[in-house]
């Protein structure tokens, strides 16, 4: 009989999923191996009268383990045994073992759904690259049932893939907040807008007194819409500023006339102004003949923008089709007050129609679904990558399946507030998806190089490229530790066959014909990584899309189309077709009416909201051990001091930008 002063006394915690379905009344228990290959016996967790293991709870046991020689636990097994005749499913998300003698933490991460007569081991910390995992027929089921869940779907509206059904450990709590039909009654009551209707405005003061606090104050763009340099704002700090690229030269389809853009470049011609890198560019080619709802019709915009001795960026020429035509003008600031906002107005249309369809939908959203479907299926849950990911994926195919009945099926919100509609917004995120690349469009220094707007002395008050970069180097530095210390060989790279699978998956290589993958293009080698630096900038860019670069699309929404006027997503009627002179009355005429206005700033005023902790505060920790906790220690430490540099850039901004602040950055795409 075991010495009972000789027993090794643990405190167990035992955390539970915390979504619906998670718990279970089943019996747990336990097993544990020490360094040595000594194993306990099997420790059955219960605590008298008490309702454990319950969705969400944190339980805690002690148990003793009666042999002397026993050290401290290395692996754990769980183990659940049905009780009575249900079959309860039980999500468990780690145990963490207090060894009493040693006051030592061991932690065992599981993060899987444990099975009636199936225990899962885990390795201390569990963090195993498949090659040294011990444990390779449960890696090779899980990954199976991984696959059996996370199917992908090809869309061809899209030219995407998508999770076939929402698996179960996906779902999310708060969907009530997407019923924009019940919001928008609630919102309408509260605010007393009930008399609503499909009228339109009658002028731009009626307009403005929509808006009142709590749920509808007035949005920035309110303040200057009007002017020129609130228009060269937008495009650098608004919620599409990855679209401007520096002018190298005047494409042949933009008919700018040199005598009429020439006044505006304060003495430069144009070719000087070219030079000197002080013109900017941005050519909404990819909505030409674009095809929309009911057979609406959307430009094609090209756009000038001037850097001007203030540094301010400033519009100077807009021709609003392709083609030039004598009923497609240039217009420029010089033409009639209203005849050159309409014109902006209608640039904008443009500028929305991509923003939300490609810059956020497609290339947030979407990218990241794909990452996600590709993620479950090749790297299982212990493989380092899968746990330095994991946290960024939270709600993301939830929101994504939710939302994409308002986006894009027939009859629903876009359908019925965007121009595009449903139809549009689709092929845009095709036409997108067909040429964009990871390590251009997706890597944001080079991006940033290939635009041509890098250098802040060139493109300057681009608050955007400034505040982003600074969250990349942060993110790049926390994941190259890890990822360093996991390949701090060249043969791991080659011998991880679930990293291989990953990038493959997610790229352009089938292994069959008929094979559904995700056709990200830009990835290293082809679909094939060589080196730990081609992790670590994939994992790096990878992240950013799921905080900074989804923030930076997102959550100035409500303050750029809050106010429709500043930046419609409908126009009604026709652009302008010439230079006749235009008043306020045509203006209104054209925007959405009042029901289409309240749609949209309920819609925007949703989607700015925030549903997850700041960027590095985890709402679960997928990965331990002490060179992650350094990683994460230095990672937290330097978004304060990012914090605290975009706070001194603020008290010296005209306008303050807040969309990349770590505080304001969520982990994952939850809205």
């Amino acid at each position: 009989m075991w010495n009972l002063f000789s027993k090794k006394n643990f405190t167990l915690y035992v955390k539970t999923g915390d979504r619906l379905g998670m718990g279970t009344d089943d019996t747990i228990s336990v097993v544990f191996q020490d360094e040595n290959g000594l194993r306990s016996g099997k420790c059955q967790l219960d605590n008298l009268l008490s309702n454990d293991f319950e969705s969400g709870r944190l339980d805690s046991f002690q148990i003793a383990i009666g042999d002397g020689n026993f050290g401290d636990p290395v692996y754990l097994e769980i183990h659940r045994d049905k009780f009575g005749f249900h079959d309860d499913e039980w999500y468990c998300e780690f145990v963490r073992v207090l060894s009493e003698k040693t006051n030592q933490v061991h932690m065992f991460p599981i993060h899987r759904w444990v099975r009636a007569g199936c225990p899962i081991k885990v390795k201390e910390d569990d963090a195993v690259l498949p090659q040294d995992d011990e444990n390779v027929i449960q890696r090779q089921e899980e990954l199976q049932r991984k696959r059996d869940i996370y199917v992908p779907a090809f869309k061809e509206a899209t030219g995407m893939i998508m999770v076939a059904s929402l698996p179960k450990d996906e779902m999310f709590s708060f969907s009530d907040k997407l019923d924009l039909i019940a919001l928008k009654m609630r919102l309408k009551l509260e605010h007393k807008l009930i008399g609503f209707t499909s009228e339109r405005w009658e002028s731009l003061e009626d307009l403005e007194n929509v808006y009142k606090p709590p749920h509808f104050p007035k949005p920035k763009a309110m303040e200057n819409w009007k002017s020129d340099k609130e228009f060269g704002n937008q495009r650098l700090s608004g919620c599409n500023p990855a679209m401007i690229r520096l002018c190298t030269k005047i494409p042949p389809n933009f008919a700018v006339d040199e005598k009429d853009v020439e006044p505006l470049l304060e003495g430069l011609t144009v070719s000087e102004a070219i030079e000197k890198k002080r013109l900017f560019i941005i050519d909404l080619k990819l909505l030409k003949d674009l095809p929309c709802t009911d057979g609406r019709k959307i430009t094609a915009p090209i756009a000038l923008f001037f850097v001007n001795k203030d540094k301010y960026l400033m519009p100077v020429a807009i021709q609003l089709n392709q083609d030039p035509a004598p009923n497609n003008p240039v217009f420029y600031p010089t033409d009639p007050e209203y005849t050159w906002l309409l014109a902006k107005c209608y640039f904008n249309l443009g500028d929305a129609a991509v923003h939300e369809s490609a810059s956020h939908l497609g290339l947030t959203h979407l990218i990241g679904e794909i990452i996600v479907i590709a993620t479950h299926r090749s790297l299982s849950p212990s493989h380092p990558i899968f746990r330095l990911l994991a946290p960024h994926f939270l709600y993301l195919l939830a929101i994504n399946y939710r939302g994409m009945t308002p986006l894009l099926t027939a009859g629903e919100f876009v359908d019925l507030n965007m121009t595009i509609g449903a139809i549009g917004m689709a092929d845009i995120i095709k036409r997108t998806f067909s040429t964009w690349r990871l390590d251009i469009e997706g890597s944001l220094p080079t991006d940033l190089l290939v635009r041509g707007v890098s250098d802040p002395e060139v493109l300057p008050n681009y608050h955007y490229r400034d505040d982003a970069l600074l969250l990349r180097e942060a993110i790049y530095d926390y994941v190259k530790e890890v990822v360093d210390h996991h390949y701090d060989l060249p043969g791991k790279v080659a011998a991880d066959h679930e990293l291989q699978e990953w990038i493959r998956f997610m790229g352009t290589k089938p292994k069959f014909e008929g094979e559904v993958i995700g056709h990200i293009k830009g990835l290293p080698n082809d679909g094939h990584f060589k080196t730990a630096e081609e992790i670590t900038t994939v994992v790096t860019d990878c992240i950013f899309i799921f905080s900074a670069g989804h923030a930076a699309t997102n959550f100035g929404q409500y303050d750029n189309y809050g106010f429709p006027p500043a930046y419609p997503s409908w126009m009604n009627g026709s652009p302008p077709q010439d230079k006749t002179p235009l008043t306020e009355a045509d203006i209104i005429e054209q925007l959405p009416n009042k029901d289409q206005t309240l749609d949209n700033m309920v819609f925007v005023k949703v989607l700015s909201t925030r549903g997850s902790k700041p960027l590095g505060e985890f709402e679960v920790q997928y990965m331990h051990g002490a060179t992650y906790q350094k990683a994460l220690k230095k990672f937290r430490a330097e978004l304060k001091r990012i914090g605290e540099i975009i706070d001194k850039r603020n008290e010296t901004r005209e306008e303050k930008y807040i969309w990349l602040h770590p505080r304001e950055v969520p982990n994952s795409i939850t809205i």
